[in-house]
């Protein structure tokens, strides 16, 4: 008498909707990222910030001997006043001998003198005007300010030292750290994939920036920072096959520093019905991935398939399978194609998804 057909595990895939990713590394770097420098000449007078700390807009951070020109501006309020009174005697002076020309007391080219005058005084005025503004701004350069929320690096000249004599000096840095860009590169395949997908969805190249774009840090768990995309290259890079991509992280807490290598995820499709199987069910030959599965009549047959990303212990079945068909997941090595078993149908149990 034979023996029994030996037994063995059996389960019907999973069906659930999933989101597929694109996954890359990318590298963190800032949004702004500034030189702080001296545009006038003079002796650094006081630092006002501690090196490292996070500054607000408008903050002043060095202060470059302003006494010198405060005073080359109060010199020029002055000079300015003095052109408008000479404006206005010579307005006074021309009206005077526009009257006596029309009662033909004075010649005409007297008028004439006291036209030209008054067209000097005028030109002297928008001179003394344009002289104050300069003052003004070198006024305001004494005081290196924040030009944006940041963090500021350490300072790189002395209280005492003469800043700006033969060019700009450079004082220090200040970088914007929230929100944060993302860079990374996305290769041929997947941008047809996003494309052929985007296209399906009716997609617009404006609504393409707005997919979500998730990023870990090496040594965290899953994808804790979300953002959106915001650049893609026009072009392809030819000597590497893929396209240059940013996206913005928001940042509040300063975590991502600019220069760290991150784990990028962009989510860009979700699929309904998709089956799956456990990862330990797939076995693999030199012809590809396979599954066994065991027919109407309880013989093992071995089905290649076409495999997509885990998730978490099941894998993605593309191509191959069908929703009843029954996978062999225990008692592998008992299950020869060909040949007759005695199938346990085990309940499907779908694995948690990986952390999002």
């Amino acid at each position: 008498m034979p023996p029994p057909p030996p037994k063995v595990d059996v389960a019907l895939p999973v069906q659930r909707s999933i989101t597929r990713y694109l996954d890359a590394t990318g590298n963190t770097a800032p949004i702004k990222s500034v030189d702080l420098v001296a545009r006038v000449q003079g002796f650094l007078q006081s630092i006002n910030y501690q090196d490292g700390t996070f500054v607000k807009e408008g903050t002043t951070l060095f202060t470059i001997e302003p006494e010198s020109y405060k005073l080359k501006l109060e010199q020029s309020q002055a000079a300015e006043a003095g052109a408008q009174a000479t404006v206005k005697q010579a307005d006074q002076d021309l009206k005077r001998q526009t009257d006596l020309v029309q009662r033909q007391a004075v010649s005409q080219a007297t008028l004439d003198t006291s036209t030209a005058t008054r067209d000097n005084a005028q030109a002297g005025l928008q001179q003394a005007q344009v002289n104050t503004k300069i003052a003004a701004m070198n006024y305001g350069y004494t005081n290196v300010t924040a030009p944006f929320d940041g963090i500021v690096t350490n300072h790189l000249v002395s209280v005492g030292e003469l800043v700006g004599a033969a060019s700009p000096t450079q004082l220090a840095t200040i970088v914007q750290l929230n929100p944060i860009y993302v860079n990374f590169n996305v290769n041929e395949q997947d941008v047809q994939r996003v494309r052929d997908e985007a296209r399906r969805r009716g997609m617009t190249a404006d609504d393409l920036k707005q997919l979500p774009v998730e990023v870990g840090l090496q040594t965290e768990t899953g994808y804790p920072h979300k953002g959106h995309l915001d650049y893609a290259s026009p072009t392809m890079n030819q000597s590497t096959g893929t396209l240059a991509v940013r996206g913005v992280i928001p940042n509040p807490d300063r975590v991502l520093l600019p220069g760290f290598y991150v784990r990028v995820r962009v989510p860009f499709e979700k699929r309904d019905n998709t089956l799956l199987v456990p990862d330990v069910a797939l076995g693999s030959d030199q012809a590809g991935r396979y599954v066994l599965v065991v027919n109407s009549e309880n013989v093992v047959e071995q089905r290649k398939v076409t495999t997509g990303p885990l998730e978490g212990d099941l894998r993605v079945i593309e191509t191959g399978l069908k929703p009843d068909d029954r996978i062999v997941t225990a008692g592998l090595l008992r299950a020869i194609p060909g040949q007759k078993v005695d199938p346990q149908l085990q309940k499907s149990e779908a694995a948690p998804a990986p952390t999002k």
